[in-house]
């Protein structure tokens, strides 16, 4: 994916490896930090315009940031 994606995302999730729907849809709901995003991992798709392929790369991303925090 391209580097700038990313680069204009604000908050401590800003450097999460999420496609561009993934980031507009926290943008909207007001998610910027790593313990909110978190907290919504496991209910993702009720959020409005999260599609079950968004809700498989969100979870993807915290579980790959997991295993670099181990």
């Amino acid at each position: 994916m391209l580097k700038g994606l990313y680069e204009d995302c604000e908050g401590p999730i800003r450097g999460l490896r999420l496609p561009l729907n993934a980031w507009n849809v926290l943008h909207r709901e007001n998610i910027t930090t790593l313990p909110q995003l978190i907290a919504i991992a496991d209910r993702i798709e009720r959020l409005p315009g999260v599609e079950v392929k968004t809700a498989l790369a969100i979870r993807a991303e915290l579980g790959r940031i997991a295993l670099l925090d181990a």
